[in-house]
């Protein structure tokens, strides 16, 4: 997690500082070792001017997070100069009183409440946190803030590449262009799919034989000479060049019926390659579900996510089986089956994969919208060793929470059917990305 973050350590002289410069030193440390660049003064700020001076010698704009400690009390004049000169969301940190029965020496819970009031009126984002920095779940709690705060200043870096329109009826897929700029800060960069169409069938051999190589260092027993495999070589070698020209890092492409009528190939295996490479890619051109996708992504540490609908419910085993017809990155496979090539279900056509997922913990997240605006939906579940379900590619997961009582409470609540699925525990960050953008949040979890 590669990010600036500045470190603001403030107090007053009326109070124990020297009680605070040892928590300052020990908060330092801690920071430091977090892997990211930390901005700090050599010691506690004691007034708004000192404070003011402090940040005029920096270089503010790489700053992602402001970590604000109230080593001792202090009143918000010291806050109102940093938002006024750092835009960053804030982490209000207040300290363990060191010792009762005499004097308060630090009263640096009064501090942060004072801090935190100061911040909700001015409508800045933030969060609080309470404890030394020697404790666990300090770290634990500043690693989840870090996480959604790097997430937030990736989304503002993502654009997404709509290969396609989505196909008729499959309103979930479309967007606002500019309220997803201005909610999330995604960018969205339009592609002629009967042009890429046009443009990859030229492609000489050589530029796309690559492609092909890089598929069959994962798929087991692919055909190099067949011809949907051939196909999907020069529309992924030629959606490549787009990539790198528009400097797109998602992917949402129009895949029936027009891959399948003008290409004469499934446009699966193409989503699976780019997203197993990092470049996520939904079907069916669902914007905000390459969204959702993005954000698992950046969450889990780069792990490949899976976008599929909710087909089956099994009240036995209290889960649902997400599916889709042949689309998931190849290291999400079943280690006891591989990722394997296939046709697609219904068309008929290759190439796509065909295996059931691995099993594991997993989150379940989605970007949705309605006319009253954004909201995400959170899920956590554990996906189960049973064997696929469905020809293309699928998983079982048992819920958390009472299937039925989820199920229509996700129908009444219209979510889209397109769910994003990451091998990772995100549930809180996810529920603390939504307080941090000001979006509502559906939780489902036993939390």
């Amino acid at each position: 997690m590669s990010m600036t973050i500045l470190y603001v350590p403030i107090g007053r002289k009326t109070f124990d500082l020297e009680a605070g410069e040892i928590q300052r030193k020990n908060s330092s440390t801690m920071l430091n070792s977090l892997g990211v660049e930390v901005i700090e003064p050599e010691e506690i700020v004691t007034s708004p001017d000192e404070l003011e001076d402090f940040l005029n010698g920096i270089e503010k704009d790489r700053i992602v997070a402001s970590i604000y400690q109230s080593v001792t009390f202090a009143d918000g004049e010291f806050v109102e100069v940093l938002i006024k000169q750092v835009q960053a969301p804030v982490m209000v940190w207040s300290i363990r009183e060191p010792s009762i029965n005499g004097r308060l020496r630090l009263n640096s819970l009064t501090g942060g409440n004072s801090t935190s009031h100061m911040l909700k009126c001015a409508n800045h984002p933030y969060s609080f946190l309470f404890g030394n920095p020697e404790e666990a779940q300090i770290k634990s709690r500043l690693l989840k803030f870090l996480k959604v705060q790097y997430v937030i200043h990736e989304l503002k870096q993502f654009k997404i590449g709509v290969v396609g329109e989505h196909p008729p009826g499959f309103f979930f897929s479309g967007t606002d262009e500019e309220l997803l700029h201005k909610q999330f800060g995604v960018e969205i960069k339009k592609v002629d799919l009967m042009k890429a169409f046009e443009e990859s069938k030229k492609l000489p051999q050589e530029a796309w034989e690559h492609a092909i190589d890089r598929a069959e260092q994962q798929v087991i027993g692919l055909n190099r000479n067949e011809e949907t495999v051939q196909r999907f070589a020069q529309f992924t070698t030629h959606v490549e060049s787009i990539i790198e020209e528009e400097g797109l890092s998602g992917l949402a492409i129009r895949c029936w019926p027009d891959f399948f009528n003008e290409l004469g190939a499934a446009a699966c295996s193409t989503l699976s390659q780019f997203t197993e490479d990092g470049i996520v890619s939904s079907c069916e051109s669902d914007i905000h579900g390459a969204v959702s996708m993005f954000i698992l992504q950046q969450l889990s540490g780069g792990k490949a996510p899976y976008l599929g609908d909710m087909v089956h419910v099994n009240e036995a085993s209290n889960s649902v089986v997400f599916w889709h017809c042949g689309a998931g990155a190849y290291s999400l496979a079943h280690p006891d089956q591989g990722a394997r090539p296939g046709v697609h279900p219904n068309r008929k056509l290759g190439f796509t994969m065909e295996f059931g997922l691995k099993p594991g913990q997993v989150t379940m997240f989605r970007v949705g919208y309605t006319p009253e605006g954004y909201r995400l939906l959170v899920m956590r579940g554990n996906a189960l060793d049973t064997p696929q379900r469905f020809h293309g590619t699928s998983v079982e997961v048992e819920l958390e929470t009472d299937i039925n009582d989820t199920l229509y409470g996700l129908m009444e609540e219209g979510f889209e059917p397109h769910y994003a699925l990451v091998y990772e525990d995100v549930a809180d960050e996810l529920v603390e990305l939504g307080r941090q953008l000001g979006v509502e949040t559906v939780v489902y979890t036993k939390d």
